[in-house]
C-alpha cells in the first residue's frame, strides 16, 4: 500500500491508497465524518482484495492529507439554524471530489461503499453519476431527513464536547466516543481505536475539518428525492444498536432507493467490529457479484 495524492479538480486534492491487483474490479471505500482512509482497517481491506477487488480508500476533503479549506466552520447552533458561510461545501461537492478521483485514476465504473457520512457521499455519487457506479453499498447511513436516523441525545452531548488540542486528548476522545457509539454486541477493541486515533492525529492535527464536514451534511438537507434517482443495485447495511445514526435511517434509505435491500446486523453499532466482518464482507462481496448477473 502506497499513499498517493490525486488532483480531483476545483482546487481539491485527495490522498488515497490502492490495495489489491490493478486488474481486479475496483471497489471504492468512502470514510465517515472526521474519519481518514485508515478508518477502513487494513485487514478488512486486505480481505476484500482477497475476494477479487482492487480496493481504493481515501481521505475526504477536510480530513487526513487531503485539501483542507481555510474558512471557519459554523457553530453547531448555526448549522441547525441553517446559517452557513458562503464558502461552505455540501455533499454534492464531496461527491464531485469522489468522481474526480475516479477520473484521476482512470476508473470508468466502480463498486462503491460508504459508512455514515461516507454512505451519504456514496449515495450522492450514485444519484449524480449513475454511469460511474456499478453497485452501491450504504452502511450505517441515512437520507438526511430530520425525522429519522437521528443521533441519541447522549451522542449529541459527546459531539458537542470541546475539540481535542493534543494527541493524548484526541485518543481519549475517540475511546470515549466509540465506547458509546460502538457495537455493544461485540468486544470493544480499545487498542485499535487508540492506534487509529493516534495515527489520525499524526496525519492531521488540524481543527475545523469535522465541523465543516458536519455542516456539509446539514446543508445538504433531506436527500430522499435525490435518492429516488439511484439506478445502481443497492445494498443497505445497518446495525440494530447504532447510537449515532438510528436504525430508522437505514430503513428510510432502503425505502427511498428503488429496489434497495436492507440487511440488519445484530449487535452492530456505529463502527466495523471485527466480529461482524465475515457478515459485512460476505454481504458486500455477494452484492457486487450479483451485478455480474444483472449487468447489461
Amino acid at each position: 500500500m502506497t499513499e498517493e495524492i490525486a488532483d480531483v479538480g476545483r482546487g481539491i486534492s485527495l490522498a488515497y491508497e490502492r490495495i489489491g491487483d490493478r486488474g481486479a474490479e475496483p471497489l471504492v471505500l468512502v470514510a465517515g465524518l472526521g474519519q481518514q482512509l485508515h478508518s477502513w482497517p487494513d485487514a478488512f481491506c486486505a480481505q476484500l482484495a482477497e475476494r477479487g477487488f482492487e480496493v481504493i480508500r481515501f481521505d475526504n476533503r477536510d480530513a487526513g492529507r487531503s485539501t483542507h479549506p481555510r474558512f471557519r466552520p459554523p457553530s453547531l447552533f448555526g448549522m441547525l439554524a441553517g446559517r452557513f458561510p458562503p464558502q461552505q461545501y455540501d455533499l454534492k461537492d464531496m461527491a464531485a471530489d469522489t468522481a474526480g478521483l475516479l477520473d484521476a485514476l482512470a476508473l470508468e465504473r466502480v463498486h462503491i461503499a460508504g459508512v455514515s457520512m461516507g454512505g451519504m457521499i456514496s449515495q450522492t455519487v450514485a444519484a449524480l453519476y449513475p454511469d460511474r457506479v456499478r453497485t452501491l453499498t450504504s452502511i450505517m447511513s441515512t437520507t438526511g431527513s430530520r425525522l429519522i436516523g437521528r443521533p441519541a441525545l447522549s451522542t449529541w452531548r459527546l459531539m458537542g464536547a470541546k475539540p481535542p488540542s493534543t494527541r493524548e486528548e484526541a485518543v481519549a476522545s475517540a475511546v470515549r466516543m466509540f465506547r458509546h457509539i460502538g457495537s455493544h454486541g461485540y468486544p470493544f477493541d480499545e487498542a485499535w481505536v487508540r492506534e487509529t486515533a493516534g495515527k489520525g492525529w499524526d496525519r492531521d492535527p488540524t481543527a475545523g475539518g469535522v465541523g465543516r464536514q458536519l455542516a456539509a451534511i446539514l446543508k445538504s438537507g433531506n436527500r430522499t428525492a435525490l435518492l429516488r434517482r439511484i439506478t445502481a443495485p443497492t445494498l443497505v447495511i445497518h446495525g440494530d444498536r447504532d447510537r449515532m445514526v438510528h436504525p430508522t435511517g437505514g430503513a428510510a434509505t432502503a425505502r427511498a432507493i428503488p429496489g434497495a435491500r436492507l440487511e440488519t446486523v445484530r449487535g452492530m453499532g456505529h463502527d466495523l467490529p471485527e466480529g461482524a466482518w465475515p457478515t459485512i464482507l460476505g454481504l458486500i462481496g455477494e452484492h457486487a457479484r450479483s451485478s455480474d448477473v444483472t449487468a447489461p
